[in-house]
């Protein structure tokens, strides 16, 4: 054995694995002949390391060198596994068992990697000649029960598993594979009693505890779920899994403390990926504090976590797209992954939050369809289950000459869709119409909330509720149609609309985009802002006559003060300006507003922003300027949030966001006489501004031609008089036209419904 070979073995006696795995590195690399035995020592403690990456280019040179050794081809389909390379693993473990079946290794790994394919009818064929070769072998049974499952072959799953358990009462897996079986299946009842035999068995287990509290969730129980965990805490004071679980579950309603039971666990599990994830997004959330310092955190942590590895897990993009987008790190966010690749991932593990993000990327015809599959695609899923756990269909309800009209909305509150819905509210048709509210809201109650309550037939809220719970809630109030308003906007529930718990379904309001469920019909739009093809829209479209939306009086209110005159008066040169969230942000719209400002000499752009109190937000921004020849003294900064009206007064003209227009943002600069160039696109969420626009007596400023995008807000930043004029009457022209007309507008909107459920067709609008 030469020196390099002595060394290596020194240094493993030692315990010095890193320093072995570098000695049988160099003398691989100086004589690559060298026995099977050495290939396979570094790939083992390679294995140790967790260096996959290194691992598979190393097997694949050892099965070069011994193509006949069985045991490489079986390390080499491991690494290739690890790698979520699964045909190529597959393919190696083949080659393994080809060579030599008689080991067991290889086939195991092979009905691994067969289950994580999603081949249920393969992997069965495995593990049963596996299971018949060793019937005590519970790791076997075990897995055969997987493989079963996968197949929808519950009830033959469930007796591999109770033998697994049966054979070894400390086998954790087969207990956690039975209680998440019946989990998937809302049968929360049987997964507690499961649960309950496992603890019994396994009482200081805490994947055990994690996943009661994971089922309590899981049944919208959040609250039961902090209960237990109370108790839990006496047993376990400096738990990190049991503190990261506490903060997870609690984050939704009680922010400040969630992020300090995240820390705690950070401080005692500080190499924990989900746990420094966790602590990332809740920091990326959170509103009380300084929000800019948040940010900032969020984005310091998770550029520590980026330095050190990939991300790979849907849920770990998910969060760092979001703080990503949140400070504007294009070229960070472009590393992530593709538009076609992330919402892909984000759809197919039911992440249809995270496709919202995604409106900002999209660039060509092509995208749009795509994002319409991906769409799809979290939709089959979703009703798919849906359809294998049904709700109960009460009985018809008697003959009544009112309609039952439901409205479904975690946001009917302080919020921006409630703004916008409340004219429904404050002029309810109640000769036809009997009106219910949904809410799974986690806060407190607020006067908006109250207000509405006040109004309707009867408010449902509910804040812990199931999406199959509240589907059936829903269908026991035997309504004519229901409308959801929040998409998949945070703390909605939009699955419940796969239930179908009423005959006729809408979305309206919340989200700007198909929501991807066959189940909902129809898709409330007016004429300017519907799509310009079919195929951009999954549901039928239902046209308001004028406008999709009005101003809420609760909200849009006189007590905003216009500030007199103008103001590049009070700053001596023009002011664009944005109150548009980042996630609508991208390089092509930036580099339009750059080319507006190049085109007015001594203009100014205003963020109007929270994230604009922290420095990586500046200097991402002020960077794009720069390169597009606009100097970076020409940004500036308002870090606000909630208290953004009052700085309209600052903005000469808004440029509008693009692809995705603005909504709100566009409806509040124009309240504050601020007038609003945009762009036109084909999509729904392209054509919002136009909408506003239009319906505001102001629809010249938008434009379908992006030359013509620069040269509206060139023109209109040189003539004073129309900027005056617009600044004082533009109000008043929302006021009197269809935006602010809410008793028109609520008897349109209810005239509409009326007529759809008639079976009149979907598309009227007036003439």
């Amino acid at each position: 054995m030469d020196q390099r070979l002595v060394a290596a073995e020194e240094a493993l006696k030692a315990g010095r694995t890193e320093e072995a795995v570098g000695e049988l590195i160099q003398a691989l690399t100086e004589e690559p002949d060298r026995p099977p035995q050495v290939y396979r020592v570094l790939l083992h403690q390679l294995y140790r390391l967790g260096r996959q990456t290194e691992a598979e280019v190393w097997s694949e040179r050892g099965v070069e060198r011994h193509p006949r050794d069985p045991e490489m081809w079986n390390l080499r389909g491991v690494f290739l596994r690890q790698l979520k390379r699964l045909p190529e693993a597959l393919a190696a473990l083949d080659e393994s068992i080809r060579i030599d079946a008689r080991h067991e290794g290889p086939q195991v790994n092979r009905g691994n990697v067969l289950l994580d394919m999603d081949d249920g009818v393969r992997a069965e064929a495995v593990f049963t000649k596996l299971v018949r070769a060793q019937p005590r072998n519970s790791e076997h049974q075990r897995q055969l029960g997987r493989a079963l499952n996968k197949q929808g072959k519950i009830d033959a799953a469930m007796v591999r598993w109770r033998q697994a358990v049966a054979l070894n009462k400390g086998m954790i897996d087969a207990w956690l594979d039975m209680a998440g079986a019946m989990n998937e299946r809302h049968r929360q009842a049987q997964s507690h009693q499961i649960l309950d035999k496992a603890l019994a068995a396994n009482p200081d287990e805490p994947r055990l505890h994690e996943a009661r509290i994971i089922v309590f969730r899981r049944a919208g129980e959040p609250r039961k779920a902090e209960a237990y965990m109370e108790e839990l805490l006496a047993r376990f004071p400096d738990a990190a899994w049991l503190l990261y679980q506490y903060g997870s579950t609690i984050v939704d309603y009680d922010r400040p403390r969630a992020n300090i039971l995240l820390r705690r666990a950070l401080e005692l599990a500080p190499d924990k990926l989900d746990y420094r994830m966790a602590l990332i997004e809740s920091l990326e959330r959170t509103r009380t504090g300084d929000e800019a310092v948040n940010i900032a955190e969020a984005y310091e942590r998770l550029s520590a976590v980026m330095a050190e590895q990939t991300l790979t897990s849907s849920p770990h993009l998910k969060i760092a797209s979001e703080v990503l987008i949140r400070v504007c790190a294009f070229d960070d966010l472009d590393r992530l992954g593709t538009f076609r690749d992330l919402g892909r991932i984000w759809a197919e593990s039911g992440r249809h939050t995270a496709l919202l993000k995604q409106l900002a990327r999209v660039r060509t015809d092509d995208d749009r369809l795509e994002l319409i599959e991906q769409h799809r695609i979290w939709g089959r899923q979703v009703e798919a289950q849906a359809a294998e756990h049904p709700i109960r269909r009460p009985a018809p309800r008697p003959k009544s000459d009112k309609i039952r009209l439901g409205f479904m909305s975690s946001d009917l509150r302080g919020h921006p869709v409630a703004y916008f819905a409340l004219p429904l509210f404050d002029h309810i048709d109640r000769e036809r119409f009997e009106v219910y509210c949904y809410s799974f809201y986690q806060g407190q109650e607020d006067r908006l909330q109250k207000h509405i309550a006040a109004q309707v037939t009867a408010f449902r809220w509910h804040p812990d509720m199931a999406p199959r719970d509240a589907a059936q809630m829903i269908a026991d109030d035997q309504l004519d149609m229901l409308i959801e308003l929040g998409g998949s906007t945070h703390m909605n529930k939009l699955e419940v609309m796969a239930w179908r718990p009423a005959p006729k379904q809408a979305s309206w309001l919340g989200y700007p985009h198909s929501a991807g469920l066959s189940a909902i019909d129809y898709f409330i739009c007016d004429p300017y802002c519907r799509p310009t093809r079919p195929d951009l829209l999954i549901e039928q479209p239902l046209l308001m006559p004028d406008s999709w939306i009005a101003l809420g009086r609760m909200v849009f209110s006189e007590n905003l003060e216009i500030t007199p005159g103008l103001p590049e008066d009070r700053a001596g040169r023009i002011s664009f300006g944005t109150a548009n969230n980042p996630h609508k942000y991208n390089r092509d719209m930036l580099a339009l507003w750059a080319e507006v400002m190049k085109r007015t000499p001594g203009s100014r752009f205003l963020f109007v922003r929270p994230e604009g109190g922290t420095v990586k937000f500046r200097e991402n921004l002020t960077r794009e300027f720069e390169a597009q020849g606009v100097a970076g003294d020409r940004i500036e900064f308002r870090p606000v949030r909630g208290r953004h009206m009052p700085f309209y007064n600052e903005i000469d003209i808004t440029l509008d966001t693009l692809p995705l227009t603005g909504g709100t943002t566009t409806t509040e600069a124009l309240w504050m006489g601020v007038p609003v160039v945009s762009l036109i696109g084909e999509a729904f969420f392209e054509r919002l501004s136009y909408s506003i626009l239009t319906n505001a007596g102001a629809g010249d400023l938008a434009t379908t031609d992006k030359q013509a995008f620069v040269d509206i807000a060139v023109a209109l930043a040189g003539d004073r008089a129309r900027r005056l004029d617009l600044r004082q009457t533009l109000r008043e022209r929302m006021k009197a036209g269809p935006l602010g007309r809410t008793d028109d507008f609520a008897r349109d909107f209810y005239d509409m419904i009326a007529r759809a459920l008639a079976g009149a067709p979907a598309e009227t609008a007036k003439v």
